[in-house]
């Protein structure tokens, strides 16, 4: 099997659907771990240890999140310590480290879905259904990174003309106020320039046709079937209770039991799925070339 990036794009787009939803619907402690270990797993694989910046980004988000629970939400019965007049209970503190993790989670699969789904795969999988939404997303998707490299490539300019100043948090702020209008400028006469050019090609005049070089393939159809039966035996665990977990007013794990034990093993399959694939792959791409 190859990587899950080179899946079908149908089969792409379905795996961080089904292993996302369970992660945003439930604050169970072991589910949420699992969530963050999948995804900064196959992060790793894919990207190795670099952009350290954006890890440091999340991690402050996480702390905040954390920090922030506890300071507004006073519900608990275990009582830490007392500031300003108002308790700080451990029950907040649990539940604000969960909502961190939560969301941290979440952000790691969607930047990987970011990585792997390209505005091609997009309109592959929406095209059929609704051109113009392929279309918006395809071209919103496009517009990100290029917005980024052009604010750099103005910023740069700025600064060699000697009118962008970082001297002081005014001048910064005047700096990035301006390349700000000129990005806006840009991205509306670039817009124009867009449906210009779309209409001069006969964009809507006709009958749409469409191609793709993406076919669904029997190995698709196997690991589809395998995620969906992983996704349905975790969501019957999450809608029976199963991995309930009370936060307030006590913490209260729910009882142990062996569907507990099948929703988790079923999540965890399911978080580590791509990352086990992608592992298989380079072992079988190693051993090939250790052949020659």
């Amino acid at each position: 099997m190859n990587s899950i990036e080179n899946q079908n794009p149908i089969l792409t787009f379905s795996y961080f659907l089904a292993v996302t939803l369970p992660a945003m619907f439930s604050m169970n402690p072991i589910m949420l771990m699992l969530s963050l270990a999948g995804a900064l797993a196959l992060f790793f694989v894919k990207n190795g240890v670099k952009n350290a910046r954006s890890h440091l980004l999340f991690f402050a988000l996480f702390l905040v999140i954390a920090l922030v629970n506890p300071l507004f939400q006073h519900n608990g019965v275990t009582v830490l310590f007392v500031l300003n007049g108002n308790p700080v209970t451990w029950e907040a503190v649990f539940y604000g480290i969960m909502a961190g993790l939560m969301t941290v989670s979440v952000l790691y699969w969607f930047r990987l879905l970011s990585q792997m789904m390209t505005s091609d795969k997009y309109l592959y999988i929406f095209g059929r259904f609704s051109a113009k939404l392929a279309l918006l997303l395809s071209m919103a998707l496009r517009y990100v990174p290029l917005f980024g490299k052009r604010m750099k490539a103005i910023r740069m300019s700025q600064k060699a003309l000697g009118l962008y100043k970082d001297g002081t948090l005014i001048d910064k702020i005047r700096g990035e106020v301006r390349i700000f209008s000129i990005m806006v400028t840009w991205a509306l006469e670039n817009g124009i320039h867009t449906a210009d050019s779309m209409e001069a090609r006969g964009y809507g005049i006709g009958k749409r046709t469409s191609f793709a070089i993406f076919r669904f393939h029997a190995s698709d159809g196997i690991l589809l079937s395998m995620i969906l039966l992983l996704l349905g035996m975790t969501l019957s665990g999450l809608a029976a209770g199963a991995v309930d977990f009370v936060f307030y007013p006590a913490i209260i794990p729910h009882e142990s039991s062996i569907f507990a034990v099948l929703t988790y093993t079923a999540y965890g399959i399911l978080a580590c799925l791509p990352t086990a694939l992608e592992m298989e792959e380079r072992i079988k791409w190693h051993f090939l070339r250790s052949k020659i």
